[in-house]
């Protein structure tokens, strides 16, 4: 099986991937190849783990994601359990629920494996009352009585979103023995959420995005290192960082910055992809990836990278930074207090590049579309009417806003999908 993978040309392999990568390791490279052969490593090993900040719990380095509708996928599931990736994340709004009951099934069938699964789910608000209504809908849901890591989905502001109302909340559950923490899931201004949660002394977790693209930067670092004093225990999400290409002029040119970083690693023995998730993994104050996982393929490929010993070189390193810094403009780095600050608050330009990114990267259109139509009609319709300028001089990754903000609008105003 392996003579003929290993032969893929660059530009072989960038046609399969696409010139962006397809956000998930892919079994190409020969340590792939090896990662399915029943009798390879896969079959001896599993996912290892990492504590889990200051909570006394260890969480395996690859998670499942579960933004993703899980039904018919129990086998997936069950292969997850046996390959160590035990750490499982959800949330209420996820496929309308039936990730969440997808899991629950699963648990249903095989309740032993419950005790072997750290199970994170998320509420849509942070009322104190809808929480509740919402963890006792994830519970019914999810068949069990508790959940490890109980979230708040897409915080952007701490200050605002974090009251006291809510560490009353989430002690009174924990007393309960519906969750064991409590913290909550983070997209757009990252950075300042996470220092502002290191200061309130009793997040025990966050979910942030969390890549090549941003690690580098002095804002995140010292940004993780103060979770890490504060003992709040990190996963990463949005690790692959892809990025619009669309916009670039010289479509040539980026095709060829991506060939030559397939080309690096694969002459390594893994793909870009892999090699993403090795460089999020280095930094040892990350717990562990949460990677949406559709199929069996990646499923393995992606444990098949953890599982690899051989780690980045400081020039591999300099190399992904290099690549990021040449193709940022293609890239929402979620510091939306800079671009939304200049348009007022009128437009929340960082979730509406988010739902693109569902629907243009990921292709989760329906997805997207429903996310897009909950923003206001008068808010969405603004978005082909403001001048975007002043935004865009704001913007350390200089996007096109404008055009941007156009294409959402163009893209997902889809009553039919909503």
């Amino acid at each position: 099986m392996g003579g003929k993978k290993k032969d893929l040309s660059r530009r072989e392999f960038i046609k399969i991937t696409g010139a962006a990568g397809i956000g998930s390791v892919v079994a190409s490279a020969s340590k792939l190849v090896d990662a399915s052969d029943p009798g390879g490593p896969l079959k001896t090993k599993t996912v290892p783990t990492r504590p889990f900040g200051k909570t006394g719990a260890h969480v395996s380095i690859l998670g499942m994601g579960g933004s993703q509708d899980l039904t018919s996928k129990q086998l997936l599931l069950r292969q997850a359990i046996k390959m160590g990736v035990t750490y499982w994340d959800t949330a209420y709004s996820y496929e309308g629920g039936r990730s969440e009951m997808a899991m629950g099934n699963y648990f249903s069938r095989y309740p032993e494996d419950r005790k072997k699964v750290f199970l994170v789910t998320k509420s849509s608000s942070s009322d104190p009352k809808m929480m509740t209504q919402y963890l006792d809908t994830s519970l019914e849901r999810l068949q069990t009585d508790y959940v490890d890591l109980y979230f708040i989905h897409h915080v952007s502001d701490v200050t605002r979103e974090i009251e006291p109302e809510t560490k009353t909340w989430a002690e009174k559950r924990k007393a309960e023995g519906r969750i064991r923490f409590f913290g909550f899931s983070t997209h757009s201004n990252m950075e300042q959420c996470l220092l502002d949660a290191a200061q309130l002394g009793w997040i025990d977790g966050i979910m942030t995005s969390y890549n090549y693209r941003l690690m580098n930067t002095d804002a995140m670092k010292r940004a993780v290192d103060a979770c890490a004093k504060a003992g709040i225990g990190l996963t990463a999400m949005k690790t692959q960082a892809q990025f619009f290409a669309y916009f670039y002029a010289d479509k040539g040119k980026e095709n060829d910055r991506a060939i030559e970083l397939t080309d690096r690693f694969i002459k390594k023995g893994f793909t870009p992809e892999q090699a993403k998730l090795k460089a999020v993994l280095g930094n040892p104050n990350i717990a562990g990836i949460c990677s949406e996982m559709p199929s069996m393929t990646i499923l393995q490929a992606n444990v098949a990278a953890v599982l690899d010993q051989t780690p980045l070189s400081s020039q591999d390193m300099r190399f992904l930074d290099q690549y990021a810094r040449k193709t940022a403009c293609g890239y929402c780095a979620g510091c939306a207090r800079l671009c939304e600050s200049a348009l007022n608050g009128r437009v929340p330009v960082s979730d509406v590049m988010r739902y693109l990114m569902y629907h243009d990267l990921y292709g989760d259109h329906a997805h997207a579309v429903r996310l897009f139509h909950k923003i206001p009609a008068n808010t969405r319709r603004r978005l082909t009417r403001i001048n975007f300028s002043r935004a865009e001089a704001l913007c350390p990754q200089k996007m096109p806003i404008g055009e941007l903000m156009e294409k959402a609008f163009k893209t997902l105003n889809n009553p039919a999908w909503a």
